[in-house]
Parts: structure tokens; C-alpha cells; sequence
């Protein structure tokens, strides 16, 4: 038995938005078979003692029967409950007057929320027009239910000028005393997002640290520790170290609709996938798993931050980072380059 405990979470039913900040990156949507969550369990039962398992990689609750779902997710686990964490479909919340009762009978007291904008901009970047009035009414249908909207706001070149216009939004909507009648806290953050998965095509519009509005500045997540590129290079440029990712007590695996089985370490490309359910025998994936033996984990034995550095870094950019999201960026042009 595998001492470490195992999370699963497979894309069983897709994704009503085609974000473009998605650090998994875009997949087709296409449903499960009706006993494919049982069959993913049952086969890593032999191997792991504790088995927590999500019907979910990207949009939660995206089926009709997401109370019976919810239902058979916590009966699927071995030794183990899944939690709420603060994610749920706003596309369901404005569509289904039943759901929010639901989110508030299984304890979700905080749901997030993701702008990129106002209107045109936020309904672009999640792919479906009306997206944004659908997250306006979503926080209206929260906090009436007493349950506290957080808004997650991406930024880059494109949409700054936007973003403080979404802060006075919030304060015109009154949103922090609306949630403090009922003992909530409403929060609202921004952030670029790493360079993974859809988001990596916007590196050419990646925010550069000068221009983030000083309006937003104390919004920004971790402002403190954010860097320019220029500022990462410097950092980095001796460093002779290997990237190195590495499960602790839990393994988190993301299962894609094709059976696909990917560490939740970055984005879901060839490079990293682990291998097929379908495909691998139960003992070859579990050992694989164990010895974190994929060609994205190996490649990074023969490559050192410094190289990677010089190969792909721009030491003259003032694009906005933070240290670990710029080894990943860096690491993924090695193994792009690789697999061209």
C-alpha cells in the first residue's frame, strides 16, 4: 500500500467556459461513461488506503443531478470526505434557483468569482457572451443566500485600464457592507495568473509591473513578492539547482476525459501526462505515480535553473511574475522546445 493519501479529480462532465487565463488548458467537452467514476476508483483501491474523489477538473457542479453527484463523490471515497473548498458554477447559480440552497446545505460560505473586465471584455475572455452580467447576478444571488462573493479579477496589458473600474463597481454595488449585514467579508483580488496552460499565449500581453494602476496595487496578491522578468533572471542566473516537483503526503491527479492522468503540478500537455487508465496497467500507473516518473520530471535532471535561464529568460523584460510561476514558465518553453 501506497502511504500517501490519493485525490482524484476527473473531468466527467466538462466546462461550460472556454476561459483564455485556463492554466489546465482546454479540452474538449465530452461526458464520461455512467460508471466511469466508479471505475477510476476501483482501480487505484488496491494501492491506496485514503482515495478522495472530485467529479470535477474544471467547473464544479456542471450536471443536473449535482446534489446525487455530490452524494456518490463522498461515497466513492475510501477513508475520506471531498470538500467544497470556495468554488461553484456561477453558470449554474443563475440558472438553477435550486443550486445556491444546495451550496449553503453542503457549508460553502464563500463562492469566487473571475472577472477580466467590464462587459465586452469580461464576456471575450470567458468565451460566452452574457458571462459577465451572469457573474453580476451570481454575487447578487450570494450574498442574498448570505454566502460572500469573491472576486477574482486577472490583469494584463490589455485589460488594465478595466480593473479599476471593476473596484468601483464593487464599491457603487456596496458589496462589503451588503456581506458585513450578514457577518461575510466580501474579497476582491488581482493577479496575472501563472504562464501555463491558455494563459501562456497572453505572455506577449503579460502585465509589466510599472503598469499595474496604483488604485489596484493593494489588491494585487502578494504584491510584495511579485517581480519583473528582469528581476527573476537576475535571481535565477546563477542558479545551478534542478527544478523539482514533488508529491508530499497527498498525490492530487487530474483524470481527463479520455482516462489521461496528469500530476496537478501544471498544465496537461504530453510532456507531463503520467499515462492512460485504459492504457497502463494498474501496477506500471501506481509505480509511475510513486516514483514521479514522467518525461516533463525527467527532463529536469538534465537542465539547471541557470540554463533554462539563459536559453529562455528575457533579461530585459518588466513583465510581472513571482519566482515559482517564472522556474514553471521557464521549465515549460525547455520541454515545448523538446517536444517540437
Amino acid at each position: 500500500m501506497v502511504q500517501k493519501s490519493l485525490v482524484l479529480m476527473a473531468d466527467l462532465y466538462g466546462c461550460p467556459n472556454r476561459c483564455r487565463h485556463c492554466w489546465i488548458g482546454h479540452m474538449p467537452n465530452r461526458q464520461m461513461g455512467q460508471e466511469a467514476d466508479r471505475w477510476i476508483v476501483d482501480y487505484f483501491k488496491p494501492f491506496f488506503e485514503k482515495i478522495t474523489f472530485y467529479s470535477w477538473l474544471r467547473e464544479p457542479d456542471f450536471c443536473s443531478d449535482y446534489r446525487e453527484r455530490w452524494n456518490r463523490d463522498n461515497q466513492l471515497c475510501v477513508n475520506s470526505k471531498p470538500e467544497r473548498f470556495e468554488l461553484a458554477s456561477f453558470w449554474r447559480l443563475v440558472r438553477d434557483p435550486e443550486y445556491v440552497f444546495f451550496l449553503k446545505e453542503v457549508g460553502v460560505k464563500k463562492v469566487q468569482l473571475t472577472y477580466f473586465g467590464m462587459e465586452d471584455m469580461t464576456d471575450r475572455y470567458i468565451g460566452r457572451r452574457g458571462a459577465f452580467h451572469e457573474l453580476l447576478r451570481a454575487t447578487d444571488i450570494l450574498i442574498t443566500n448570505q454566502i460572500a462573493p469573491r472576486w477574482q479579477v486577472f490583469i494584463n496589458e490589455e485589460n488594465k485600464e478595466q480593473i479599476p473600474q471593476l473596484l468601483d463597481l464593487a464599491d457603487n454595488l456596496q458589496l462589503k457592507e451588503k456581506c458585513a449585514l450578514f457577518g461575510g467579508s466580501f474579497e476582491f483580488f488581482v493577479h496575472c495568473g501563472s504562464c501555463e496552460g491558455e494563459n501562456r499565449s497572453l505572455y506577449h500581453i503579460r502585465i509589466e509591473k510599472d503598469h499595474i494602476p496604483e488604485k489596484i496595487k493593494p489588491y494585487y496578491l502578494n504584491y510584495d513578492t511579485a517581480l519583473t522578468e528582469q528581476e527573476c533572471c537576475e535571481l535565477l542566473g546563477e542558479d545551478t539547482s534542478h527544478m523539482r516537483y514533488h508529491n508530499q503526503e497527498e498525490i492530487v491527479l487530474f483524470v481527463s476525459n479520455t482516462y489521461d492522468v496528469y500530476f496537478n503540478f501544471t498544465h496537461m500537455t504530453d510532456a507531463w501526462k503520467i499515462g492512460n487508465l485504459k492504457n497502463t496497467q494498474p501496477e506500471e500507473m501506481v509505480r509511475k505515480i510513486v516514483e514521479e516518473d514522467t518525461d516533463a520530471l525527467n527532463a529536469t535532471k538534465t537542465i539547471t535553473v541557470k540554463d533554462l535561464v539563459e536559453k529562455y529568460g528575457n533579461r530585459h523584460s518588466k513583465k510581472v511574475f513571482f519566482i515559482g510561476d517564472y522556474k514553471a514558465y521557464l521549465l515549460n518553453c525547455f520541454l515545448e522546445k523538446a517536444e517540437k
